[in-house]
């Protein structure tokens, strides 16, 4: 019997001929690993990168989508609001066409003092809505005559205008907002043909006036 001698390891076979690097594993080397790691993080930076720029493009493309359809949708509201005061415009000013021969009459009696009692109250009622629903009377003697409101019924020629004016309200004219329902009918008077206008025939008075008085 053999007896063991402490202290004594003993070693694994080791076959003939082969090396002590043969047997042990080879350990990868510290560079390697630390030259395999920078390169995988490079490529996961750029791939996180490219996503990132996709994410940003697609924003960008749904933001102006939304600040489109936000201006589209504000003009449709604004086209609406616009026909919709259009259309009542239209509604109110056919109807007070209908009663602007009603006015005139009431109109023309006032000016004839018969404007009294019951019928006093209904017209001025009537006035009083009409207005409320925007209609304005206009068209006064003295003002310059303007085409595109008055409608010249009667010329004359007046040595004191200095231009064509309306010298008297035949008929008055009628407006909603900007909406002319009936345009003024006057009796227009143009300067007399020839003659000095009255400003400058008082100014050259004034200066014969002066002169005159001067000592020689």
């Amino acid at each position: 019997m053999t007896e063991e001698t402490p202290g004594f390891d003993e070693k694994p076979d080791v076959p003939s001929g082969a090396s002590s690097d043969e047997v042990e594993p080879k350990a990868a080397t510290p560079s390697e690993e630390e030259a395999a790691a920078p390169a995988g993080d490079v490529q996961q930076t750029a791939a996180l990168t490219a996503q990132l720029d996709q994410v940003r493009t697609a924003l960008s493309e749904r933001t102006a989508d939304l600040q489109r359809l936000q201006a589209e949708y504000q003009n449709y509201r604004r086209r609406v609001e616009r026909d919709r005061v259009t259309v009542k415009e239209l509604a109110v000013a056919g109807l007070m066409s209908d009663l602007l021969p009603v006015l005139d009459d009431i109109g023309r009696a006032r000016e004839h003092n018969e404007l009294v009692g019951g019928f006093k109250s209904v017209g001025e009622s009537l006035e009083t809505v009409a207005a409320k629903l925007g209609l304005q009377q206009f068209g006064k003697e003295g003002e310059p005559f303007d085409p595109t409101i008055h409608e010249a019924l009667m010329h004359s020629y007046a040595p004191d205008v200095t231009e064509t004016t309306c010298v008297a309200i035949l008929q008055p004219g009628y407006r909603i907002g900007e909406r002319t329902i009936r345009p003024a009918r006057v009796a227009v008077a143009e300067p007399q043909p020839g003659a000095t206008p009255a400003a400058a025939k008082e100014e050259q008075t004034d200066d014969e006036e002066s002169g005159g008085t001067e000592e020689v």
